[in-house]
């Protein structure tokens, strides 16, 4: 059932556009104060301070640099700065100059750590944003970050990015992940529209297949994270570290709806470019989204999303991570633009209704990164207050089309009313 063409839904309310704004700018507030002195970005903690001892973390670096670059373009004073101070950064002291590549830190910390998927996937992505809105030398960063991936973690054969490398990329690991993967098809989706070229559409739809479409729908939509090398699943990985923060063991309810958004995209992106656009990929995003919910959603008798939950269907990591509930009040705005159907609109309220009751720090700024069953703040997975990166795009994404992408449609000044 449509919902009365949409004329009753929160995104078709001025009230709900400028809300949404003024939250997107309260959070560039917040993490303008994560530019660290020694080059980057780092964490900041529950009050938005940098540790004394701060270093730069990478990761945080490029997502910080792609929120702030986009955010230079729908003209926020300052944010260009801070974007070409990622960018000059990733191709400076956080680049590993011996061997190419990008660590966690400034490479002399971190000597023998694996290189991953993951971080590269952002490093990406931040020259692929920066380089949308004019930031110098943010091309360069995008040349050098896609060469990388191409040479080193894509692999042709497969149809997916493996996770990671010895430093040396002489020792590539047996381990395949869904997370990385997901990043990557999102990553992919932006290079499409910033480049123009439609082998970027075909390989997020070969990830979206090979991650998602051979696996999903066999398991009742209950999500799949970790895979051995043959992409056969791994249901016991890291059994013994339940709380990781990037490979929990179990299943991740809200990387289902995030995946959920990102089928969504593509389609409307191989729509668009006129393309063939598998059927199953709007049936695969409704169960997805409806198995996340099912099974992540109040199960434990309190509301919010669990962070992991076992095979049969028992939480695991009873935390509520703030990333899920933005990732699923995303995929719940898309779902609803995409079918018109009330039950997303209900979804979008209540996660949103959620959110502002108990993750949205109105003392301190920004949101609280996780809070315990009976939504007092907590730091099981999470410390402090690290991350721009899901909170925003949540105000973004909610005003924002299908396709393209969100650094397009902002630059293109798509966000709608």
């Amino acid at each position: 059932m449509l919902f009365t063409q949409f004329s009753h839904s929160w995104l078709s309310k001025e009230y709900h556009h400028d809300w949404l704004e003024d939250q997107g700018r309260q959070l560039l507030a917040f993490y303008k104060r994560s530019r660290c002195e020694r080059g980057g970005f780092t964490a900041l903690d529950d009050q938005g301070h940098q540790a004394e001892d701060s270093q730069p973390d990478t990761m945080l670096t490029a997502r910080m640099t792609h929120c702030f670059a986009l955010a230079s373009m729908q003209g926020e004073p300052g944010a260009a700065e801070l974007a070409q101070w990622g960018i000059d950064s990733l191709l400076g002291v956080l680049k590993d100059t011996q061997y190419g590549g990008w660590l966690s830190t400034l490479p002399e910390n971190v000597a023998d750590e694996r290189k991953a998927s993951y971080l590269h996937v952002f490093v990406t992505l931040a020259g692929c944003s920066a380089s949308l809105a004019g930031i110098p030398r943010a091309k360069e960063l995008f040349q050098q970050a896609v060469k990388t991936l191409e040479t080193h973690f894509w692999l042709e054969d497969e149809g997916a990015i493996c996770e990671s490398y010895s430093r040396s990329w002489k020792d590539r690991g047996a381990y395949r992940g869904g997370n990385s993967n997901m990043h990557c098809t999102e990553l992919f989706l932006q290079i499409a529209d910033f480049t123009g070229d439609p082998i970027w559409r075909k390989r997020a739809l070969s990830i979206i297949d090979k991650v998602i479409h051979q696996h999903a729908p066999a398991n009742k939509y209950l999500l799949a994270e970790h895979f051995h090398e043959d992409w056969q699943e791994w249901h016991d990985f890291n059994k013994d570290k339940p709380t990781d923060s990037f490979h929990p063991y179990g299943v991740t309810p809200g990387h289902a709806c995030e995946w959920a958004r990102l089928l969504l995209h593509l389609e409307a992106a191989l729509q668009a470019a006129g393309e063939p656009v598998p059927e199953w990929l709007l049936i695969d995003a409704k169960g997805l989204f409806a198995a996340g919910l099912k099974h992540g959603w109040q199960v434990d008798g309190t509301p919010g999303i669990v962070y992991t939950h076992d095979w049969e269907g028992k939480p695991v990591t009873r935390s509520r991570i703030h990333w899920t509930l933005a990732e699923s009040c995303s995929t719940a705005a898309s779902l609803f633009k995409r079918t018109g159907e009330k039950l997303y609109e209900d979804w979008y309220r209540r996660l949103w209704d959620y959110i502002g009751c108990y993750l949205i720090d109105t003392q301190n700024g920004s949101w609280w990164h996780e809070v315990d069953p009976q939504q007092h703040p907590s730091t099981v997975v999470w410390e402090g207050k690290p991350d721009l990166y899901h909170a925003w795009q949540l105000t973004q994404i909610s005003r924002l089309p299908l396709t393209p992408m969100i650094g397009l449609s902002i630059k293109q000044g798509y966000h709608q009313r």
